[in-house]
This record gives C-alpha cells, structure tokens and sequence, in this order.
C-alpha cells in the first residue's frame, strides 16, 4: 500500500468513527424525534442546520489551531505548541459570548423565514431556547479536539466522542419523551458537558502538550490569537459557507412541501455516514500536509492525488449502498410512506453527487495543511451560489432536481479546485519561529 494512503487511513479511521458517533446520536435522535411528527421533524432539522453552520464558527479556532499545533510538533518547538493552544482559547473566549448571544436574538427570526408560520416554527423556537447556549460546550469540545489532534493524537477524540454521544443515546428516549423537542437538545448539551470535562483531563495529561505547558510561548497572547484567527478563518468561512448553503436549500426544498422537508432532512442524516467519512479524510490529509510541510511540492502533489483516490473509492462505495439500501434505510426511521417514498427517492438519485463531493471535501485537506484554504474558499462561495440557483430553478422536478443541482455544482468546484491544486499552495505563516524553522 502506498504509505502516504497509509498514513492517511491511519490518521482518517479514528477520526471517522469519532465522526460516526456523533452522526449515529444524531439519527437515533432524528428517529426518536421522528415519533413527535413531521412538524417536529422539520423544526430540529432547521435546528440543527443552523448548529452546523455555527460550527464553522468554531472551526476558526479548532481547526486554526490543529494546523497551527501541527507545524509546531513537525516543527519540534514546544513554544509554538504553547503560543498555538493559547492562541486557540484566547479566540474561544472572545468569540463565543457573540456566538451565544445573537444565537438567542436570531433563532426565532431564522425559524421563521425558513419554515414560515405553521405547527414547526415554535417547536424550532423552543430547541434554540436551551441549544444557543450549549454551544459554548459544544465550541470548547471542537476546541479540545483540534488540540489534541494537531498533537497527532486523534485515538483520544474517538473516545471522547463515543463517551459524549452515548450518553446522548441514553438519554434522548427518556428526555424526548418528557418534553419533546426541548429534551432533544437538553439531552446533547448535557451529553457534551461530560465529554469537555473527560476532554480537558486528556489534555493536561497528553505529553507534547505538558511539555509545551513548560516551555515559553514565543509570541504575545494577542499575537497568539491573530495567528490562529488568521489560520482559522478560511476554513471556517468554506465550511460556514457550505452549510449556510445547506440551510438555504431546506428553504428551498421546502416549496416542496413539509413532506419534501422531512424527507429531505431524513435522507441527509443517512448520507452523513458517507459524508463523514470524506471528512475524516480531509482531516486527515490536513494534519498529514501539515506535518510533512517542508518536503517539497512533489510531496504535497503526492499526498493529494492518494487523498482523492481514497475519498473518491469512499464516495462511490457510498452511492452504490445508499442506492441499494434507501426504501429499508428510510423505514428504519419510522417515517410514513410519502416521507420514506421521496427521500428514498433522493437517496437513489444523489449517487453522482456524493462521488463528486468526497474528492472535493477531502483535497480540501491538503490545501489547509499546506497553507492554501483562502484560495479553496473562493471555489467554495462559486460553487454555493450556482448550487442555490440551479436548486431553485430544478424544485419543478421535485427532489430529483434538487440532486442534480448539487451534482452540477460540485462538479464546477471538482474542475477549478483541480487547477488550483496544480499550482503551488499560498504559505502562511505558522506560528513556528525562525531559528526552528531555519534549523
């Protein structure tokens, strides 16, 4: 086997099932919510798209801070691994207050403008209420994540992750049946309370990270924080883009119909298995690039072309299951038969689409670790905008068109991101100093 491929699986396999977990609490969450109605359906799906956007938030300082460790442990220079995870928590702390609090003063509007009046929009209204602020927990879990990952550990993420969504998956039957909606989002911020408080033990015990602790950080606080927010940002802002482009097309499916909406919301849980998985490869290529920095162009070229072929052979694999399997996958959710019939539908149609967007996400990877995510991200807001217009033009063919307007725009964003990978990556700075980087 290719020992980049390798590496990458390595690095990929515990990331994912960390990944898988937290997606298996959030289908058996959608399957106990599904019991409440499609009302009750649409309204955590317009929930929880918004906590995934927010998550690209988060991404600013988690992943900032993974990249900005990895150059440091490659770079050996335990004082950059200090002024990298202080960097991190100084962004923690400024950002999420803002996060929480317009979170509060904006989820009823939003609610409102995607589901309009009707029986969802005060069950929407009612998991804001206690969601908003847990996401403080959840920015601190993505936070501790990315630490420990760019220290190269990513076994301990895992755990953490099955630890946090267990305890989700035992409570949500008795919280959901207690009080509804509002026990559906009681139950993951309490489940993530308990993973940040094993995640932060992790922490202090992980060795490169207490030998930081000891060392100078080799820049101010307020250095620390510019440099994780410049790293940071560009991957948040192609991530946040991505999802608020995937809350404006449950707008758009939603002309559809409340059904079309459940659907919808249904299917998208059961292709974030697949999905996830892409994730963990771009993860994955990031930290490996990140490490490697410095090899040279031939090797950042390497490590993209076994990145693609990995996620690639992940994506058709995907297809051809979620094709196969989508009427039994749909009834496994309890959902009524004009819910299960569409989005079985979309499942068989969204084959082309999952291939395409597998390469995509995962090269992804390479461009942050080698320092070229602003360079993505312009892809990234091309390839949303004509994705919402062709969505919006194609609803006259039901969800089938909402799949072939993904799969069209992502292959506008497959073709530019290869020709900006045949060019060299921008180089940021990293937070290592001179004299390591020199030596």
């Amino acid at each position: 086997m290719n020992a980049h491929r390798k590496h990458l699986l390595l690095l990929a396999g515990p990331v994912y099932l960390s990944l898988l977990a937290s997606v298996a609490a959030g289908i058996i969450n959608t399957v106990w919510v599904a019991r409440l109605g499609g009302p009750a359906v649409a309204a955590v799906a317009v929930a929880t798209s918004t906590e995934n956007v927010l998550l690209g938030i988060a991404l600013v300082f988690g992943s900032g801070t993974t990249v900005l460790v990895a150059h440091a442990r490659g770079a050996r220079d335990p004082g950059a691994v200090r002024a990298a995870v202080r960097g991190g928590w100084a962004l923690w702390a400024l950002v999420t207050p803002l996060v929480v609090a317009g979170g509060l003063i904006a989820g009823e509007p939003l609610a409102l403008l995607v589901l309009g009046e009707g029986a969802a929009l005060p069950l929407a209204v009612a998991y804001f209420t206690l969601s908003m602020p847990g996401m403080a927990v959840f920015f601190a879990q993505q936070l501790v994540d990315g630490i420990l990952k760019g220290a190269g550990d990513t076994r301990t993420p895992l755990r953490l992750a099955l630890f946090s969504n267990g305890l989700i998956l035992t409570l949500d039957p008795l919280l959901i049946h207690l009080y509804g909606v509002r026990g559906a989002a009681a139950s993951a911020v309490l489940s993530r309370s308990a993973g940040l408080a094993v995640g932060l033990v992790a922490v202090r015990r992980n060795a490169l990270l207490r030998e930081a602790r000891e060392a100078e950080a080799n820049e101010s606080p307020a250095a620390c924080l510019r440099r994780t927010l410049t790293t940071g940002l560009p991957m948040s802002a192609d991530f946040t883009v991505r999802q608020t482009g995937a809350l404006a097309l449950v707008a758009i499916v939603a002309r559809l119909g409340v059904t079309a909406v459940a659907a919808y919301a249904i299917a998208y849980k059961v292709m974030y298995v697949a999905t996830m998985a892409f994730y963990a490869v771009r993860q994955a290529a990031a930290i490996h690039t990140a490490h490697s920095r410095g090899a040279g162009e031939d090797q950042r070229r390497a490590i993209g072309r076994q990145t693609v072929l990995l996620s690639g052979a992940l994506g058709l694999g995907a297809a051809v299951l979620l094709a196969v399997g989508a009427p039994w996958l749909m009834a496994a959710f309890g959902a009524g038969t004009g819910v299960a019939h569409q989005g079985a539908l979309f499942l068989r149609c969204v084959g082309p689409y999952l291939v395409l967007m597998a390469c995509l996400i995962a090269l992804g990877g390479v461009f942050e670790g080698s320092g070229g995510a602003s360079v993505l991200l312009r892809v990234t807001v091309l390839g949303t905008a004509v994705q919402l217009a062709l969505a919006y033009g194609l609803t006259g063919l039901g969800l089938p068109g909402v799949c072939l307007a993904l799969a069209l725009a992502t292959a506008v964003q497959c073709a530019l991101a290869g020709m900006l990978f045949r060019q060299a990556p921008v180089q940021e700075e990293t937070g290592v100093s001179p004299a390591r980087a020199a030596g």
